[in-house]
């Protein structure tokens, strides 16, 4: 391994959410906007969940210290968006992680969003309801 930085950038990106993912070799702490990760997401259980699985799949749980700010989006949206900052950084600290961690599909950027309303329509896609008689 030829790690001479100690940190490592990546942007996370999912629906309206946007990421920016700092990881550098620790304990695992995680901090979110300046917040504990529990304290951040203290109402989203399956947050850290989502958050930690690049770690599993590479084998790294509590060896890094992740720092990001996150803005725009619900909670799981952040959330993802962080995994997948998260997965890109480490890609950036060791070219070998990259293998589990796109067949897992985490360094593929979710391009579902929210389809928009059109005029003439109650939503996206639905209609006026229509009686025949």
């Amino acid at each position: 391994m030829a790690e001479t930085q100690e940190r490592y950038y990546a942007t996370g990106k999912r629906k309206t959410a946007i990421a920016r993912v700092w990881i550098t070799p620790g304990s695992g702490r995680i901090v979110v906007n300046q917040k504990d990760f529990d304290e951040y997401f203290y109402d989203h259980i399956v947050a850290r969940y989502i958050v930690e699985q690049p770690f599993r799949l590479t084998g790294t749980e509590g060896k890094f210290d992740v720092y990001c700010t996150v803005k725009g989006g619900g909670k799981n949206a952040q959330a993802e968006a962080i995994r997948h900052g998260i997965a890109k950084a480490l890609t950036e600290y060791h070219p070998d992680y990259r293998p589990p961690l796109k067949k897992a599909g985490l360094l593929t950027r979710d391009a579902r969003v929210k389809e928009r309303k059109k005029y003439g329509l109650r939503g996206a896609r639905r209609g006026q309801q229509y009686s025949k008689r």
